[in-house]
């Protein structure tokens, strides 16, 4: 926690001529960013891993039409033939999963008011005026809702539900143009039809942890949700 909280106040010293009071709040922005570089391999490894899926498709319609009758042998038909081909079903499921640790750190270090013994200085650091380790039930609780704190916030909840829309429209779009497998018209994988109906509507509760978390932890999620659906529609075009 300390040697990340040294990070923290590092970045946000450099990044203090160009953003000033709000430089540690730049500076979750930036180290967010650097952690999505890092992943941006496995990211790319999804999206070939999607576009192979997309391709078995076909095959996979064949399968649920000669295993229809038999649950069972089609969901061990499917996953011998993405076996085969070397494709994962989950393999998408890997970026998201790899960030975990570093919303639970910021988290941790936002959360707590001292560090190694010592008082959290960053605890002092503010975006505009919204507190880096305040929590939206703060502005709430003051009556701030139409000041600048919650102004961030209504800032950040517009980025979310933005982007919730985007993946919504985009998982429709791609529903229909493969015949509606994968959005209420038939499982990819059998056993994974509930998770991939429910999956575009996921984005939605994003909103929720915006929400609850310390903010300097939201301006994780929100600058990592936005990052995923800038980088998903260039991987996938």
């Amino acid at each position: 926690m300390s040697v990340f909280a040294s990070l923290v106040e590092r970045l946000a010293d450099l990044l203090q001529p160009l953003f000033h009071a709000s430089a540690a709040a730049a500076a979750i922005v930036l180290f967010t960013a650097l952690v999505r570089l890092l992943v941006l391999p496995l990211s790319r490894a999804a999206a070939r891993g999607q576009r192979a899926r997309a391709a078995l498709r076909p095959r996979v319609a064949e399968l649920r039409k000669k295993h229809r009758k038999d649950p069972e042998r089609l969901q061990k038909a499917v996953l011998e033939l993405h076996t085969e081909e070397k494709v994962s079903p989950l393999s998408g499921c890997l970026p998201g999963l790899l960030q975990l640790p570093a919303f639970f750190l910021l988290y941790r270090l936002f959360s707590s008011s001292t560090i190694g013994g010592e008082d959290n200085g960053l605890l002092g650091h503010r975006l505009l005026a919204a507190p880096l380790g305040g929590r939206w039930a703060d502005v709430l609780a003051d009556g701030r809702v139409f000041g600048v704190s919650g102004l961030v916030y209504v800032a950040l909840f517009a980025v979310v539900a933005a982007v919730a829309t985007l993946n919504l429209l985009r998982a429709r779009r791609s529903a229909a143009e493969s015949g509606g497998v994968g959005l209420g018209g038939g499982e990819p994988v059998p056993g994974l039809g509930a998770v991939s109906k429910a999956m575009p509507f996921l984005s939605y509760c994003t909103l929720v942890t915006v929400a609850v978390v310390p903010l300097a932890a939201a301006l994780y999620v929100v600058t990592s949700t936005a990052w995923s659906a800038v980088e998903r529609a260039v991987l996938h075009r």
